[in-house]
């Protein structure tokens, strides 16, 4: 079951004031990124934030599950926590923090065959 886009745009509009924060859709799933970290994914209409010692402590200790078969478990945010737009937005603020820059990625080189010559 895909997630609606209409719950990745409510939680993204809920953690707006964490840091720069937008979503992306990725297989029918959504990936939130604050400050361009991927600090969580939206998931069968659940959210599920990357483990962090912070995280989890201000959580205090939430359920760990997999968003998708085969990952390693998150942290699993129970619908009812949603609301609550401070408590989520500190959420994510601080996942984010704990978080390293992700890396950059390099340009591919084109290999002769691409050079455009025939």
């Amino acid at each position: 079951m895909a997630t609606q886009e209409s719950t990745a745009d409510f939680l993204t509009e809920q953690v707006s004031d964490a840091g720069s924060v937008r979503n992306r859709k990725m297989f029918g799933e959504y990936a939130l990124y604050c400050d361009e970290k991927v600090v969580a994914l939206i998931c069968d209409d659940k959210l599920f934030v990357k483990p962090t010692d912070v995280g989890t402590l201000f959580a205090n200790n939430p359920e760990l599950a997999p968003p998708y078969p085969g990952s390693k478990s998150f942290l699993l945010i129970e619908e009812d926590r949603w609301e609550d737009r401070t408590w989520l937005t500190e959420l994510i603020r601080i996942t984010a923090a704990a978080l390293p820059m992700p890396k950059v990625k390099k340009p591919k080189k084109k290999s002769s065959n691409e050079s455009g010559k025939r």
